[in-house]
């Protein structure tokens, strides 16, 4: 975590820096949007193909800001040292600024020594229509918490991964599947906390997947099975987004020249988890809008896959199953099987994906 780094300027307009997060294609904050064009659109930013630095701080009066910087080379470096417990001075130099954005789009649980505790700057009169920033709203469940939950999936994976056993579902061909054991909040593993952040990365302040109202885990339950992927002859349901033009960018990744069948289950299934195969499947056919499927490495033989959609989140590993959120199930971490069909279906994702660079 940055201690009181100073960012360029005359001395009543430094901004004491407090952390720092990332805003490009393959790592945003997710909390802010399913993609990287509405990430940006929270901040009132254009999508630009090489993204930004967000720079969190406060001013010498105490308010809160976050300034915006295209030198992501930077505030990656920066955030690389923190992370290793390394200080770093991040001093981004001016030319650099893109922007100085009153507010904080992430919520921080940490202020500047010696300064008025954190508040939002006065109004400025050339610019009455700019609300200062502000964290999207976690305390109730909704596309903020259910991002919140994905993230701290991806974040915990073994630990939530050893509460499913593979018995649960159904084999490849079989007529249904069992339902699983609720999942429980691993031990140790706190809900969402919208109060802090986690480490240097500030936005990415991973939340379990668990019922806002108790703070406890979240668990595959409601009715909900286990599925498994089985093979299905019908065509991909939904599409989910239009391609994203960054500035006339190509999109990145690339499509398999042979789709993957559409991963699906016995009638009895989740109506909502085969919703979410089916979208996915669906950006295989259109590009969605970058940011929607991204991937980041898991270990050297596999590759974590975040995937999200309208009402949806999509946690996987290439060699291993998949774990869905829903707007409409609050609190709930549905658990996708293999089957015969999924692994293509990642694979396949997974080379359409963005990556960090």
């Amino acid at each position: 975590m940055a201690a009181t780094d100073e960012v360029t300027g005359a001395e009543d307009d430094a901004l004491y820096v407090l952390t720092a997060v990332l805003l490009t294609p393959a790592q945003f904050p997710s909390v802010l949007g399913d993609d990287y064009p509405e990430a940006c659109a929270a901040l009132g930013m254009e999508p630009a193909p090489q993204g930004y630095g967000l720079v969190l701080g406060q001013d010498g009066e105490g308010a809160r800001w976050t300034v915006v910087v295209d030198d992501v080379s930077l505030v990656a470096v920066a955030i690389a040292s923190w992370d290793c417990g390394m200080e770093y001075d991040l001093s981004p130099d001016e030319r650099a600024v893109v922007a100085a954005l009153p507010g904080w789009p992430l919520a921080l649980a940490v202020a500047t020594p010696g300064v008025p505790a954190p508040h939002d700057p006065a109004p400025d009169p050339e610019f009455q229509d700019q609300r200062p920033l502000s964290p999207p709203d976690t305390e109730s469940w909704g596309p903020a918490q259910r991002r919140l939950g994905a993230d701290e999936i991806a974040l915990q994976w073994a630990a939530w991964r050893a509460q499913i056993d593979d018995a649960d579902f159904a084999l490849p061909g079989a007529g249904g599947a069992e339902n699983p054991e609720s999942t429980e909040a691993p031990e140790g593993m706190a809900g969402p906390d919208p109060e802090g952040t986690h480490g240097s990365q500030g936005g990415d302040d991973s939340g379990s997947g668990s019922r806002t109202d108790s703070g406890t885990g979240s668990r595959a339950g409601s009715g909900a099975t286990g599925q498994s992927a089985a093979d299905d002859d019908g065509a991909a349901g939904g599409n989910a987004g239009t391609a994203a033009a960054l500035g006339g960018a190509p999109a990145q990744g690339t499509a398999p020249t042979e789709e993957p069948p559409v991963p699906s289950a016995d009638t009895g299934s989740h109506p909502g988890i085969k919703r979410v195969l089916a979208e996915a499947h669906g950006y295989l056919d259109r590009q969605p809008p970058v940011g929607r499927v991204r991937s980041a490495f898991a270990h050297e033989n596999a590759r974590t896959l975040r995937v999200d959609g309208p009402g949806w989140s999509m946690v996987a590993r290439t060699d291993d199953i998949a774990f869905v959120l829903l707007d409409e199930e609050p609190g709930e971490v549905l658990p996708v099987g293999r089957g015969s069909a999924l692994p293509a279906l990642l694979d396949a994702l997974d080379r359409m994906a963005v990556r960090p660079a």
